[in-house]
């Protein structure tokens, strides 16, 4: 690790400029949307689908994109954010799993259509909001989804999708509109990049949402048991969703899974057959897995700290990164020589960076805890130890 200090002429910029130009400096939360290059890593899977985007889900830093802003209809993807709205729903305590959900004349229209993807929903047969949610991620019910939204939205679709809307406008899915609930609208629209982040942000919001994308089969008033249509379940045991779609001959998968403690998510967009998403997505997460893995780098430094209560200052620094397998980043620490308080906890006082392969990672240091005002005396006598040390040149 190299670790850099600086001194008094510089910390001003640490707390003030820093603090604005973090968002240019670093990634959202959501991570950037291009890839960083490896050049110790072998090239990626050759992808024949419209787009398509790799990342990891803790970093949200992206491993491959090919095409991602380019728009197409979501087709049944567009039940992630109906699933995203009633699992948010489920943690506020609104729905219960237990409750039963009417099954609307839209609804039950919707079921006995033969050329969609349906639960067979059936009016006077009660079904359960955690029967709806199997019903969703397994069978892909257009029924399911249509009947949860009246459900959550007091009877009017209508509702339920300007929500959806608005909770797309806050996850910043800047090229998505949602026509209904299940994705047979025909003015929807998306893209590879934009269900990326609403599938990382759903994964990291409600985890559970894994415990109905992973169930292989559902039967329900039906005398077979429906596949889950994300065939990699059936055949790599790293994988336990996310969701499926399909309109006009086009074909997607957002597909997640995990290993070690890396979680990958794919999304293919614009496949031409059910068997070229699940093998491109398949090879992306093969390849992902095999050449990367999940860094965490943990410091707790020192700084000498004036007019505080105390003389020195524990300051945490983390990092979290996606880099090659079998390689060891070289760390940069950059922190002032000394800091001055009082400082309210959650100032940025530093950058940590890490190289590797060709790529680096940057993350601020922040403050975990309040530098509080020490005593008059110690002001006092710290006040006269800095002049000295400025007028000496020690600083």
């Amino acid at each position: 690790m190299i670790l850099r200090f600086r001194g008094r002429r510089r910390l001003a910029s640490l707390m003030a400029g820093f603090l604005a130009l973090v968002g240019l400096l670093w990634p959202g939360p959501l991570g950037a949307e291009e890839a960083p290059s490896f050049a110790t890593v072998p090239p990626p899977p050759a992808i024949e689908a419209r787009s398509a985007l790799l990342l990891d889900v803790e970093t949200g830093t992206v491993l491959y994109a090919k095409n991602p802003d380019e728009p197409m209809p979501p087709a049944s993807l567009t039940k992630i954010m109906t699933m995203y709205l009633a699992l948010d729903d489920l943690a506020a305590g609104k729905i219960t799993l237990g409750e039963t959900v009417p099954v609307t004349p839209e609804a039950y229209a919707l079921a006995r259509n033969p050329n969609l993807s349906n639960m067979f929903l059936q009016p006077d047969l009660p079904v359960t909001v955690e029967q709806i949610f199997k019903g969703i991620m397994v069978s892909s019910g257009n029924d399911a989804a249509t009947a949860l939204a009246q459900f959550l939205a007091g009877g009017s679709e209508k509702a339920f999708v300007q929500r959806m809307n608005e909770k797309a406008a806050s996850l910043n899915l800047r090229q998505t509109h949602f026509g209904d609930a299940s994705g047979l609208a025909v003015d929807d629209q998306t893209t590879a990049a934009d269900m990326a982040r609403l599938s990382r942000q759903l994964l990291l919001d409600h985890p559970e949402i894994l415990d109905y994308s992973a169930i292989k089969k559902f039967q329900y008033n039906i005398e077979y048991e429906q596949p889950n249509y994300n065939s990699l379940l059936f055949r790599d045991e790293r994988v336990d969703g996310l969701k499926t779609g399909h309109i006009g001959g086009v074909y997607h998968l957002v597909a997640t899974g995990s290993q070690g403690d890396l979680r990958l998510l794919a999304v293919v967009m614009g496949a031409k057959s059910m068997a070229q998403r699940a093998d491109e997505a398949q090879a992306l997460l093969d390849w992902g897995f095999n050449h990367f893995r999940l860094w965490n780098y943990r410091e707790t430094v020192q700084v000498s700290l004036y007019k505080g209560r105390q003389r020195e200052a524990s300051i945490p620094v983390a990092l979290t990164a996606v880099v090659p397998s079998g390689e060891e980043p070289a760390v940069t620490l950059t922190l002032p020589s000394y800091l001055v308080a009082p400082l309210p906890q959650g100032t940025q006082v530093g950058t940590v960076e890490a190289s590797v392969g060709g790529a680096s990672f940057q993350a601020p240091v922040l403050l975990n805890q309040d530098l509080e005002r020490g005593s008059f005396l110690r002001v006092l006598w710290d006040s006269l130890k800095l002049a000295l040390l400025r007028l000496f040149g020690r600083l």
